[in-house]
This record gives C-alpha cells, structure tokens and sequence, in this order.
C-alpha cells in the first residue's frame, strides 16, 4: 500500500530541486549584463558552459536524494502515478510549471534509465495547455508611439539601463532614426499603434538585443536594437534591425543559447513565437539555453507529427558517413544520427571520441557556424514506418544501438540534428553560378570562422557542410574536430623526388594545409573558386597565424546579420 506521506515528500523534494537548480541557472544568466558591461568575454564564455552543465548536476543531487528516501525498485506502479499526481497538484501557479515538469521527466528517466515512457509515470504530454497573456505584462515593455520617432526611442534607451554610458548617444539615435525611416514610409509610421520589446535584455557573445515589434493595423514588423561596447567599455547601438530574416537568422540553430533572465519562459516564447511564426517551440526555448526542455517539446511535437503523417523513415540523401548513420523522415525537419559500430580504418577514433567531440560542440561558442545537436537515450520509432533497407542498414552498421520489439525499433543512443541540403548535393543541383559562388564562399568563410572560434574541423570535406535555406553554410559532422593548438600545421617538403612524400617523417597530429585544396572541394571549377576567394586556407602560414590569435586567449566577435547593417564599421 503506498504511503501518501512518502509520495508528497519525494514530490516536493523534486519541485525544491527544479526550483533550486533555476535560481542556480538565474543567478548566471543574470551576471550576463555585468559581464557584458566590463567586456569579461572569457567568462562570457565559461558561463555559457557552467549554465549548461548545472542541469545534469541538480538532476543528480536529487535522484541520490530519492534514493536515500525510497527503495525505488521496490515500489509499484500506482506509487509512480501517484507520485506524478502529488506533483502535479504542487506545479498550480508555478511561473516555470512547463520546465518542473521536464525536470520531473528527467528524474524519472533517471531512475528507470529511460525505459518507461509512460504518460501515467511522467510528463509525455503537458499537464495543462497554456495560454499565452496572463503574464503578458511582465515580460513586454510598450512604448507611446504618439510623439517623435526620436522621442520613442530615447524612451527605449532611458527604460534600459546599464551600468556604462554610451560612445555617443546622439549618433546612435540619428543612427536608429534614419534606419527606422528607411523602412517605414510616413504612412507606415503614422499608423503604428504599439511598440512592444520584450523585457529581458538578451545577451550572446559580445552583443546584447533588445527584442520587439512594431505594430501597424495590416503588418508586424521586427524591431531589434543591437547593442555592443567598444574597448573603453563604452555602449553603443551597431544595428537597427527590422527584417524577419535578420532576426531568424539571430535566433538561428547554429549559435549559443542567449542569456535572457526571465521568470516567465513560457511567456517570453509565446511573444517570440508571434515574431518568429516558422520556428517551433522547442527551438526558441533551446535558443533560451532550455534546452532540455526544448528536447521535451520536440519530443512532443514528433509524437504529434507522426500521428498526422504517413512517410516512412529512410537512409538520409547524401554520401553515407564513415562514423555516423544517418537517416530522415522526408517529412520532417531534423536528421537522426546513430554512432555505427565500427568505423572505417581511416578513422582512427573511438566511440567516446566522438561523443567527446560532440559535448565540445554544445558547450562552445557554435557561431552560427556548428549545427546544435541534442542527445537522446531509447528513442522509440513505430516499426511500421521504418522502411526495411534502413532497418537492414541500421541493423549492419549499429546493430549495438538498436533494439527491436514487435511494435518498435528502440534506438538507445542518438543524436537529432536541424535538416539542411549537404553541400555537395547542393552544388550538384544548383546551376545559378552566382549562388554557386557564395555558396563556395560560405563554405571557406564557415571554416575560417570556426577555426578563430579555436576549433579545428578536422574533416573538411564539404559533404560534411549544410546550406540552410537563408544560404548560410554550416557544418555537421563533429567526430574529428580539436582545439587549434592540437594540430601542427607543416609544408609540404619542395622536392623534385616524387617519392619524397614517402620517406616524410608524420606525426599524428601533423597537418599539410597544402593538401586541402585536393579534398575540401573535388570538381575543378568549384575548387578553382574556392581558391581564388580563401586560397590562404591552403597555406600553412594561414592557420599557423589563426592559431597564434587563438593562443592569446582573445574572443571573436561574430555578428549574426549581414555587415551592411551595421551603423559603423569599427
């Protein structure tokens, strides 16, 4: 018989563990501005890891808390549900009931090692729907729009405060004036009824955003403040930005989560749900830095989709990877990536490498460069939508991964990843030669980026590149990347002897950037394109001088939106 007592206890306890673990995440997020306003941009970036460790950590303090309460094994199943109900009555009126309830999943996926996805047991669906506006209020600033352009926004500057004073206030306003009037025509602008900015000032490597809308009777239009400081800790406004595509690409699957301190999350992504109507919920609150609850509403939405589609899973297009399997349901926007059991004898690495690898990626400053990637354990697919040439290939390649039952096909470790074109499927289609070249262009940027954000990428083929659909070019594939000072970047020996390359004495860390104009690109007219923009790539002197910036410990400063947005160029 279960003990009422004992399932309110350990339901309380769970609730005090959630509520400790988010004022353990509030506390960084709120140093953010402090950091920001003192240009601390090395412990910008430890923050950013330190915030993302700590959910893992709580979650372990209190399992072994439970552990010390219950003999968890020996309890019955109405004990569980009767747990989940104890703490369901507690989440009434919680501000973060959404994200208790994640936690809440996480401890019991814990403690049954995520073999029971049972809705009876834990949060598979949502205790309640929510409705966005209670608390609308909270998280949204409004501004008189009835004066001046340059009124309102002095009244935007005012409400924000920082603890710095501005380059040149007056620059910035005419700067912010001009921009907003190139947008709107006098019509527009007297017709705007409600200018509306979220609250929390949202902070990401060395910027920070102010985020909101314009409101018109007919239209919504973006309204984002870019804000950065200069050498003399000095604020000043970079960018005016009012297009749909700036923000999407701000909020953009391939950057580190912001830092926005909240105590209403639900309401700041319905708010940023409005503005941003083709990303999905779990994407804006990963972008937020919840990232495990972007992993539950992801899980949720999947469950939604596949009730209302018919497709099968099948081997992803693209050249078949050397350490990853990968496969896609055409219908839905993210890749399921398997590490395979055995890798090809060129890939000299284990399995725990390249999980190794792939934590780097989520705890470092991905520069809308590395795709985001989420970590699942016992995935389950309905076995009838698993086409059998997958299943027989998943079966050859990682058959240690696979589990099958009579109904499933349980994966116990995968990574899920944002759908994109592989580069070189991209450049085989494409036959526009403009976005042939700045696809190619992307390509050199993107690796060059990377390498200043202290990450060699090791495998740079470009079947291992994504193009997005804004025509940015991402990378994918993790399984051999290292920090910039592991790699010893040597020329290639000047030698007539066409065996010299033979008798070369090769360490394994030792790498010939010469070399790489034979791999990165195949076909002769892209490789000649992608020599004549980023040649400097082939050289050793080029990467040798990126690793003695990386060595000095300097941060990067990589602006999400296109240069010519910017008010100056400093």
């Amino acid at each position: 018989m279960n003990d009422p007592k004992l399932c309110a206890k350990v339901a309380y306890q769970i609730l005090n563990g959630f509520d400790k673990s988010y004022r353990w995440y509030s506390r960084i997020t709120r140093g953010a501005q402090d950091r920001f306003e003192n240009g601390q941009w090395q412990a910008t970036q430890n923050a950013v890891k330190e915030r993302i460790t700590i959910y893992e950590q709580s979650l372990s303090d209190i399992v072994s808390e439970i552990y010390q309460q219950v003999h968890v094994h020996h309890q019955d199943l109405e004990f569980w549900i009767a747990l989940k109900e104890h703490f369901t009555l507690l989440l009434d009126s919680h501000p973060q009931y959404e994200l208790a309830e994640t936690f809440y999943n996480s401890v019991i996926g814990k403690i049954f090692r995520h073999r029971k996805i049972d809705d009876r047991l834990m949060f598979v669906l949502p205790s309640r729907c929510f409705i966005a506006g209670p608390d609308r209020d909270k998280v949204v600033n409004s501004f008189d729009t009835t004066g001046t352009v340059r009124a309102m926004h002095e009244s935007i500057l005012k409400t924000y405060r920082f603890n710095i004073g501005f380059e040149d206030k007056e620059r910035d306003l005419e700067f912010m004036d001009v921009a907003l009037r190139r947008k709107l025509n006098r019509e527009q602008l007297a017709s705007v009824h409600a200018v509306e900015l979220l609250k929390p000032v949202f902070y990401r490597g060395k910027a920070a955003y102010l985020i909101g809308r314009i409101c018109m009777p007919d239209e919504t239009v973006p309204f984002v403040i870019a804000l950065q400081t200069n050498e003399q800790h000095e604020l000043f406004v970079d960018a005016l930005l009012t297009e749909q595509k700036d923000l999407s690409v701000i909020f953009g699957f391939a950057r580190s989560y912001f830092m926005a301190d909240t105590q209403h999350p639900a309401e700041i992504v319905a708010f940023l749900q409005e503005l941003l109507p083709n990303k999905k919920h779990f994407e804006l609150y990963m972008s937020l830095g919840f990232y495990k609850h972007g992993k539950t509403v992801f899980y949720r939405n999947f469950l939604q989709h596949l009730q209302n589609s018919d497709d099968q899973f099948c081997i992803a297009p693209g050249i078949r990877g050397l350490v990853m399997a990968v496969f896609h349901l055409p219908s839905y926007g993210v890749v399921f990536k398997i590490i395979k059991d055995e890798f090809a004898e060129s890939k000299k690495i284990t399995r725990e490498h390249v999980k190794d690898c792939y934590r780097l990626v989520k705890t470092s400053d991905r520069i809308g460069r590395m795709a985001d990637t989420h970590e699942y354990v016992n995935f389950r697919l309905p076995r009838e939508r698993v086409e059998d040439s997958l299943l027989d290939e998943l079966l050859a390649t990682c058959a240690s991964s696979i589990e099958l039952t009579d109904n499933e096909v349980i994966i116990k470790h995968l990574y899920i990843e944002r759908k994109m074109t592989p580069l070189n499927l991209y450049l085989q289609q494409e036959t526009d030669p403009v976005k042939i070249r700045n696809a190619i262009d992307e390509l050199g940027l993107c690796i060059k980026q990377i390498a200043l954000a202290n990450i060699f990428p090791g495998d740079m083929l470009h079947k291992n590149f994504g193009i997005t659909k804004h025509g940015r070019v991402v990378f994918y594939d993790y399984d051999e990347i290292c920090f910039m000072h592991e790699r010893n970047f040597r020329a290639l020996p000047k030698s007539d002897d066409p065996y010299v390359l033979d008798t070369l004495s090769v360490a394994p860390n030792d790498v010939f950037p010469e070399q790489f104009e034979h791999f990165i690109i195949g076909k002769k007219v892209f490789k000649d394109i992608l020599k004549e923009l980023h040649g400097d790539l082939m050289t050793p002197e080029y990467w040798r001088s990126v690793q003695a910036i990386t060595a000095t410990g300097a941060i990067q400063n990589f602006t999400p939106y296109p240069a010519c947005r910017r008010f100056m160029q400093r």
